[in-house]
C-alpha cells in the first residue's frame, strides 16, 4: 500500500469518526455520552495524520528521482476501509430487541434503604427502580400503585412482552438489558418505543427475589426513540 493510499485511509477513518461524534449523534448507538470527546479527538488526530502523510508523500515525490516507492504496509490494512466507509455512509443500527431477547436481564441491586415514593399517579419510574422495588423493597411500596415507564418492545410469548432498556457500562460490547414483563396492551413490533402505565402483576412475594418483575398494562403509548437510548431514564411523557 503506497503512502498516499495510507494517508487517504487515515483521512477516511478520521472523517468517519467526526461524522458520528461531532456532526451527528450516531456515536450514541455504540458508546456512552462521556466517550464522545475521545472520539472527536481521535477523529481529529487521524485526519491530521492523513493530511500530513499526503503532504509528505507529495514533497518526497517531487524530490525523488528514482521513480519508485520504498514505503509499504500490510495488505490487511485495507480492512480498515470497510468500517470507515460504513461510518460515513451506513452506520450500523443501535442495539435493540434482537440483543435483549438473547441475554438474561441485568441483575439490579439496591444497596441502601428505599426512600418513600412520591404520591404522583401515575408514578414515573425507571425500569431499574421498578425492578429493585419489586424484589428488594420489604415495605412493598409499589403494591397497588400505578406506575409509568418508557422503553422499547421485546416480543415475548404467552400473551406478554417485555419493556426493555439497554444500558452500557462503556460501549455496545458490554451492553446489559433491564426488562419488565408486560401483560396486556396492543401487539406491537419489536423495537417500538412506548410509554406504559400499569400496576405490578402479582407473582411470587412482593419485596423478595421470588416476585415477578412484571406489569399489568393499562395504557401503552408509542413515543419517539430518545437521542440516547442507552440510558434507563424516566418516562418521556
Amino acid at each position: 500500500m503506497k503512502r498516499s493510499l495510507q494517508a487517504g485511509l487515515l483521512v477516511l477513518c478520521g472523517l468517519g469518526l467526526l461524522h458520528i461524534s461531532l456532526f451527528t449523534d450516531l456515536c450514541l448507538r455504540y458508546v456512552k455520552e462521556g466517550m464522545r470527546p475521545l472520539l472527536i479527538a481521535s477523529g481529529v488526530v487521524l485526519l491530521l495524520l492523513g493530511i500530513a502523510g499526503a503532504l509528505l508523500d507529495r514533497g518526497e515525490g517531487a524530490g525523488d528521482g528514482h521513480g519508485h516507492d520504498h514505503s509499504g504496509a500490510p495488505r490487511v490494512a485495507w480492512l480498515l476501509l470497510l468500517p470507515a466507509l460504513s461510518l460515513l455512509f451506513y452506520a450500523p443500527p443501535a442495539l435493540g430487541a434482537y440483543t435483549a431477547a438473547r441475554q438474561p436481564a441485568k441483575v439490579v441491586v439496591h444497596d441502601s434503604d428505599f426512600d418513600p415514593l412520591p404520591r404522583a399517579s401515575p408514578l414515573p419510574m425507571t425500569l431499574s427502580d421498578f425492578t429493585s422495588r419489586v424484589r428488594q423493597d420489604r415495605g412493598q411500596a409499589v403494591k397497588g400503585r400505578t406506575v409509568r415507564m418508557t422503553g422499547f418492545v421485546t416480543p415475548g410469548d404467552g400473551g406478554s412482552w417485555e419493556l426493555t432498556r439497554i444500558i452500557l457500562n462503556c460501549c455496545a460490547a458490554d451492553a446489559q438489558s433491564v426488562k419488565v414483563r408486560v401483560y396486556g396492551g396492543p401487539d406491537l413490533p419489536a423495537n417500538t418505543w412506548v410509554t406504559v402505565t400499569g400496576t405490578w402483576h402479582p407473582g411470587g412475594t412482593l419485596g423478595t427475589g421470588s416476585a415477578a418483575v412484571a406489569l399489568d398494562a393499562r395504557t401503552v403509548t408509542k413515543v419517539p426513540r430518545p437521542v440516547n437510548g442507552y440510558q434507563d431514564a424516566l418516562p418521556l411523557q
